[in-house]
């Protein structure tokens, strides 16, 4: 049973009838998809027209004996309950273990029923006293059958119900590792200076970059490399955490100008070193090095590269080891996501320009500071916004087809413009390289979002293979489910993610809505209080605690905005938009609701199932004439949506 059954408190399911009432909703939105409604309908109406047809026709005209109505009414019910079992729990999302109950209980419903004809048929024969023979008869072949059926269900490995559940568990034992797969090591600092960890990180980030280009190598993307910096495990253990074959060990010695990289290849199956190597040098050599490692790993695990494979590895976007250097800090400072460091990061990247003139890596990576500077809540100023689109477009007067270029802008298009035109830069970065996180990542989220699971868990399923100690990662099952309308298993998912990563900002929020639309407040106003605490004046946070307000009826709460900047904020991000708009229909603000999810929707949000059936949150707009007609374009656009 998921965690925090706490009831609703009195007050909300006051205030809320629409919440206290979503249950029914939810069971009747269930009826629907699993069409139940319609089965019985046509049921009710053929049944009564094919019992008229036998007693009138065949009994009243042919004469067949009046018997012949019992076995017509009799085989018309046992076909329906088949049918509305069959598909009541052939919809439903996960079972217990390996049972399948419409299986188990179709055909004891068909045996009965053909029992139950047997006897009315030997009746109209003369045939009399059998029965309890058979009774006894179908007694036992049901007997037999749920017997069979168990024994089968017993035997058998527990199986997925479909993608997402599998990735609901992310600790089940993996088969086996790919035949070609690798994770690369940090590069352990071995430097005389202190501060020289960037470098040694810079250089595996890179190293990971090339082998991602390889399109018949698993790589392990750089958060889930890290996680093993300074780590104690053993060969063995790294390479079963990630499911790989191969690593990819090694240490940086750097003094002043001069460098020493020693790296070694490891077979993890056997323990055995497959390749193993010295280079010195100055940092002049860096990149040359870099590529040496990258090809011979690429030999040693015998892969053909093709041209492009090659010119991707042999590329280098910043042809100054110095400014390389730069490059290198600044990512460090981004990835820590404060303004701090993103302040020095600028400043890092400012250097590098300043060594090499124009560069569409260094601008490319200003624009995502800029970014990150309102996609982490760090600044709620829209000029960070235009300095964005200022670098890309400075990106792309360098290198019209720069992957770096398109990430960016692909981000910043998704959130705060258009979403559609986001996906198709996104896309593009995937073109040139397949394993890219961002891409990844916010692609997914994006299309789960608007309601296109199937385009969403392919690329989850992807994430987890090559980042699969990434908490980030786990929090797609849950929201692939939550937005697809299927809030019990999102909690399930949810939870499962929040007690993995406790401190995990994109879990705790998860759990949060997803206990909100379960009904279980209680749970979801400590977690709430703690991560307010924790993060006072936070933008999103400020957002779900809109959400608490509008449960508890305080209208005055929910309508204040503590600043422009985050009205503003939210304003300008589709998802947020949506959010809002959720919040202003609890308190019954339906003009207010209806603006900003029109708003939402000219940015990209076209899940129509889930807004005109899923949300119980939009139950006090959903009967408004201006709501249908929002929801008359948003089918539109969803049906008409190419992934």
């Amino acid at each position: 049973m998921p965690e925090g059954e706490g009831k609703k408190p009195p007050q909300i399911a006051e205030k809320h009838p629409q919440i206290a009432e979503s249950g029914f909703r939810a069971f009747f939105a269930k009826l629907r998809k699993r069409r139940i409604i319609e089965t019985l309908a046509a049921f009710i109406g053929g049944g009564w027209l094919l019992v008229e047809v036998v007693e009138r026709l065949l009994v009243g005209h042919y004469e067949f004996p009046k018997e012949s109505i019992d076995m017509t009414v009799v085989s018309v019910i046992g076909a329906l309950l088949s049918i509305l079992v069959w598909r009541w729990f052939g919809g439903t999302e996960k079972r217990m273990g390996n049972i399948k109950v419409e299986v188990l209980l179709v055909p004891l419903i068909i045996l009965t029923t053909l029992a139950v004809d047997l006897i009315i048929l030997l009746e109209i024969l003369g045939i009399l006293g059998k029965t309890l023979l058979i009774a006894a008869v179908a007694v036992c072949l049901g007997i037999a059958w749920i017997i069979l059926k168990s024994l089968q269900w017993a035997a058998a490995p527990v199986s997925s119900a479909g993608l997402i559940q599998k990735y609901a568990e992310p600790s089940s034992p993996p088969s086996g590792p790919p035949e070609k797969s690798i994770v690369v090591l940090p590069f352990v600092n071995i430097s005389p200076e202190e501060g020289q960890e960037y470098f040694c990180d810079g250089m595996t980030e890179e190293i990971i970059t090339d082998l991602s280009h390889v399109h018949d190598l698993l790589v392990i993307s750089r958060s889930s490399a890290m996680t093993f910096k300074g780590t104690k495990k053993t060969i063995p253990e790294i390479a079963g955490a990630v499911n790989v074959r191969y690593i990819l060990e090694g240490s940086i010695r750097k003094a002043g100008n001069s460098l020493r990289i020693t790296a070694q290849l490891i077979d993890s199956a056997t323990d055995a070193h497959l390749w193993a190597e010295r280079y010195s040098g100055t940092l002049d050599d860096i990149f040359d090095i870099q590529e040496k490692v990258s090809r011979s790993i690429v030999e040693a695990l015998r892969l053909k590269l093709t041209p492009d494979e090659k010119q991707k590895i042999a590329d280098r976007p910043i042809n100054n080891p110095l400014a390389y250097e730069y490059y290198f800090k600044a990512r460090q400072e981004i990835l820590k996501l404060t303004e701090e460091g993103i302040n020095r990061a600028l400043q890092h990247l400012q250097h590098g320009l300043d060594i090499v003139g124009e560069n569409a890596l260094l601008f490319a990576g200003m624009g995502y500071a800029y970014y990150q500077y309102v996609n982490a809540g760090l600044k709620n100023d829209a000029s960070y916004i235009i300095k964005a689109e200022q670098c890309v477009k400075r990106v792309f007067d360098l290198d019209p087809d720069s992957p770096y270029g398109h990430l960016v802008l692909g981000l910043l298009r998704i959130w705060w413009k258009d979403s559609r035109e986001g996906i198709r830069h996104l896309k593009r970065v995937l073109v040139v390289n397949p394993d890219d996180f961002d891409a990844l990542y916010w692609l997914s989220s994006v299309y789960a979002m608007i309601g296109k699971k199937e385009a969403a868990e392919p690329l989850t399923e992807r994430l987890m293979k090559i980042d699969p100690l990434n908490p980030a990662v786990y929090f797609y099952p849950g929201w692939i489910q939550w937005w697809d309308g299927h809030f019990s298993s999102a909690l399930e998912s949810f939870q499962k993610s929040y007690q993995t990563f406790p401190d995990d900002f994109l879990a705790r929020l998860g759990y949060i809505m997803t206990l909100l639309l379960n009904h279980h407040f209680d749970k979801a106003w400590l977690i709430l209080g703690q991560l307010a605490k924790e993060m006072p004046g936070y933008p999103l946070v400020e957002i779900w605690l809109k959400f608490k307000f509008a449960l508890e009826g305080e209208k005055p709460e929910v309508l204040h905005w503590k600043s422009s900047e985050l009205k503003n904020w939210a304003w300008r991000d589709f998802a947020i938009s949506y959010y809002v708009a959720q919040c202003y229909s609890l308190i019954d603000e339906k003009k207010g609701a209806l603006d900003w999810l029109e708003h939402s929707i000219d940015l990209g949000m076209i899940n129509y199932p889930f807004m005109n059936e899923h949300d119980p949150f939009f139950e006090n707009i959903r009967g408004e004439e201006r709501f249908k007609k929002l929801m008359e374009r948003v089918k539109k656009e969803w049906e008409e949506f190419e992934v």
